[in-house]
């Protein structure tokens, strides 16, 4: 068994998973104040307002600081001659093996907040699954996408 994949993703993904979370909780910022708005309007049980609003930095909390974090800490890979192994998961590990010989294309992509943070996804296709190694510095994708790809094609040449 080779153990656990050595390679991470780059640690600016923290902050690009952090403004997602931001924006997430906006909308439940967004929600959490107009039931409030309502409960005070309505004159409502005021004992909810001070829950709702544990509640709403509770979720703040746990979807800007605590998510991006441990998703980081577990996200990792590996790319061998044979084969691809990527782990992932907040609460329950995922580990999957793709070989090389199952690689049909690979693709780099970079939305908007990624490119501010000079980051890229590669995401690589086999004929029944699509897998993605997320937010790697924009140099190693392209690098691995390219990498990957003359792997993919040794491999199918063998067969």
């Amino acid at each position: 068994m080779n153990g656990e994949p050595r390679k991470r993703i780059s640690e600016r993904a923290l902050s690009v998973w952090r403004i997602y979370g931001m924006i997430g909780w906006a909308v439940s910022f967004i929600a959490f104040a107009t039931v409030i708005a309502l409960l005070i309007i309505f004159d409502g049980p005021k004992w909810i307002i001070p829950i709702l609003v544990i509640l709403l930095l509770g979720e703040g909390y746990f979807f800007i600081f605590f998510i991006p974090t441990l998703r980081w800490r577990r996200w990792r890979y590996e790319v061998r001659e044979q084969e691809i192994e990527i782990q992932k998961g907040l609460f329950v590990m995922k580990r999957t093996l793709i070989p090389m010989i199952r690689v049909q294309h690979v693709d780099s992509s970079q939305g908007p907040l990624l490119k501010k943070y000079k980051l890229a996804s590669v995401t690589i296709f086999t004929a029944a699954t699509v897998h993605e190694i997320p937010a790697l510095d924009e140099g190693e994708a392209e690098e691995l996408r390219y990498h990957i790809s003359r792997l993919a094609r040794v491999a199918d040449e063998d067969v």
